[in-house]
């Protein structure tokens, strides 16, 4: 099947666009409660968080992406896509199909004389 890109905005009301690298996994959540778009999807860079909206407005959406419109139907709350390109105002990602996480979780345990000097 053809890839599917979609364009990252509204970085800069984040964390900006120096947090992203290509190769980073990024997930789209269905954002039910936004109040200007219906469609709206938003771009969760884990643990970091919020980091921008799929673009939805032919302002925003560069020549051979999908807006969140047009996405919006493809998933049924969440897909994950990876970053491919990187520019200061906006991140280019293609959505990714079928996908299988494993997550490894390394935990440390603390004792109080950890905190003592």
């Amino acid at each position: 099947m053809k890839s599917i890109y979609v364009a990252v905005v509204g970085v800069d009301n984040y964390f900006g666009s120096k947090i992203f690298r290509p190769g980073q996994i990024l997930r789209l959540e269905k954002d039910y409660e936004n109040i200007y778009d219906g469609e709206a999807i938003m771009v969760l860079l884990d643990p970091v968080g919020k980091v921008g909206y799929v673009a939805n407005s032919t302002n925003t959406v560069p020549l051979g992406c999908w807006s969140a419109g047009r996405l919006y139907d493809t998933f049924e709350s969440t897909a994950y896509a990876v970053v491919r390109f990187v520019t200061k105002e906006t991140v280019i990602a293609e959505i990714l199909e079928n996908v299988e996480f494993q997550i490894y979780i390394e935990e440390e345990i603390y004792t109080p004389e950890d905190f003592e000097e």
